[in-house]
């Protein structure tokens, strides 16, 4: 099966109102433009370094998103041209995302990354920390910055009933955040293994990889 194959089978499968992002982190410039040319746009890196090198080298008209864990440090990198940043995961960084886009004259949208998984391993907030970040009067000051939703990635595990559960508290700490923030419209949840349960359990925006390019060598 080719890149472009690969993507109009997966397009078919989503809903109108699900936003793909095809995670090209360690793809060549090659492969994302096979993705290009079969009408593909937001791309998602975890690797600052990276994804500037590709947006360099690659068409102005395709969205970047960092999908990673972000260094506070790296954030000047990307602030330019950055479309969605998915990990945030503290009020210092958003912090610095806000100081570099008001030097860059941008608004530089993100979601707050939640902890919903089992495994300990994966970054976020949770449901407490994340009440204190929207309530922090520093956070009502941001004027760089918009917070459009949620991301968080469910426990690696074969138990359906565990991940449906994990995207199922993320939906309700969406709704909930909303009645404070009513602009919200992002619920970015669900990968190549998991994004139709993801999608049944109200997910917007899916970060699909493997299936679109191949298992990672």
């Amino acid at each position: 099966m080719s890149i472009a194959s690969n993507l109009n089978a997966i397009r078919k499968d989503l809903p109108e109102h699900v936003e793909l992002v095809a995670v090209s982190k360690t793809k060549s410039t090659e492969e994302i433009m096979q993705a290009y040319n079969a009408g593909q746009r937001i791309f998602g890196e975890n690797r600052i370094q990276e994804m500037s090198e590709k947006w360099t080298d690659l068409p102005k008209d395709i969205s970047w998103h960092m999908i990673g864990h972000v260094q506070r440090n790296k954030v000047k990198y990307m602030a330019p041209y950055v479309s969605l940043v998915h990990g945030v995961d503290s009020l210092k960084l958003l912090k610095e995302i806000n100081k570099q886009g008001k030097k860059h004259k941008r608004v530089i949208p993100c979601l707050l990354q939640m902890h919903i998984a089992k495994e300990e391993t994966k970054f976020g907030l949770d449901e407490q920390e994340l009440q204190a970040l929207v309530a922090d009067e520093e956070f009502k000051k941001f004027r760089n910055v918009q917070v459009r939703g949620l991301m968080g990635m469910a426990t690696f595990t074969d138990k359906e009933e565990v991940i449906r559960k994990e995207f199922h508290d993320l939906k309700l700490m969406f709704e909930t955040l909303k009645n404070i923030l009513p602009g919200l419209d992002t619920l970015s949840m669900g990968m190549s293994g998991d994004y139709r349960i993801a999608i049944e359990e109200g997910s917007t925006m899916v970060r699909i990889g493997s299936s679109i390019f191949g298992e990672r060598q």
